[in-house]
């Protein structure tokens, strides 16, 4: 199989090392940190105390420390909040400046499956030479219907399950404490998913961030990034059903393959 690579210029890293590095990141992160092996990727995320999406985040095992892949832009102020948990623990917390790629479809040599879904393809850190663009790169996430939250969650805006982080592997409900969980694990418990995150279909051009999604003229969510013929929205899980429209335009809601079932509680 052939692969495309590309480089992720908007995503850079975090080396966070050091004797209490895993158990210090399990205690703030979504994801269950402490068993992450060396060349492993997990997908998960940085919450607000009160439950909202802080930073989406890949988490590499490598020997004597774990390494986080984060939005570029998103990096110095994760840094930041890192080192206000740090207290007494041993950890050194600093930039790694290697760059972050990915291959699809499937995974190339030298990658890791994305632990996300295996649609996405694979995901690697380090020198590859790349024969695509993160612009195509984002046109096949599109079309596998996973939702790219630094831009379409913004940040302490959006519950972690509304961006489908419990659909992608990236919460472990079993590990117990972090920071955001008891609203996480509520919200899973007791079925309270009133809105998720999926890919929309048009002719045309994107429309705007924010722009309204319409069922008849009962508002069914809101358009958040997208390209030519595709966008990701939040949409209203209970006003689906019927002829939507945004900017007076026909749209199609698509349900991922990964996503077996709406109403997953």
């Amino acid at each position: 199989m052939a692969h495309h690579i590309a480089r992720l210029n908007s995503r850079a890293l975090i080396r966070v090392s050091g004797t209490d590095a895993k158990p210090f990141l399990h205690n703030l992160l979504t994801q269950d940190v402490e068993t992450i092996a060396d060349g492993e990727v997990r997908f998960g995320a940085m919450l607000s105390p009160p439950g909202r999406l802080l930073f989406d985040l890949f988490l590499w095992g490598e020997a004597g420390g774990v390494v986080l892949d984060v939005a570029a832009d998103r990096r110095a102020a994760l840094i930041q909040r890192l080192s206000m948990y740090k207290l007494r623990a041993q950890v050194e917390i600093a930039a790694d400046e290697r760059p972050v790629l990915a291959s699809w479809p499937g995974v190339a040599a030298g990658f890791v499956g994305d632990p996300r879904t295996a649609a996405m393809g694979g995901r690697a850190i380090g020198d590859q030479a790349p024969d695509a663009t993160e612009a195509d790169h984002d046109v096949h996430r599109l079309s596998v219907g996973v939702p790219d939250p630094a831009a379409d969650a913004g940040s302490d805006r959006t519950y972690p399950i509304e961006a489908n982080f419990d659909l992608l592997n990236g919460i472990d409900f079993q590990k117990g404490c972090f920071v955001g969980q008891e609203t996480t694990s509520r919200m899973k418990r007791r079925g309270e998913i009133k809105k998720r995150m999926l890919p929309l279909t048009f002719d045309g051009a994107a429309p705007a961030a924010g722009t309204e999604v319409l069922n008849g003229a009962l508002r069914a969510g809101e358009v958040l990034t997208g390209r030519d013929g595709a966008a990701m929205a939040l949409v209203r899980l209970d006003r689906l059903e019927g002829a939507l429209t945004v900017d007076r335009r026909p749209v199609t809601v698509l349900y991922p393959e990964w996503m077996t079932s709406l109403s997953q509680g």
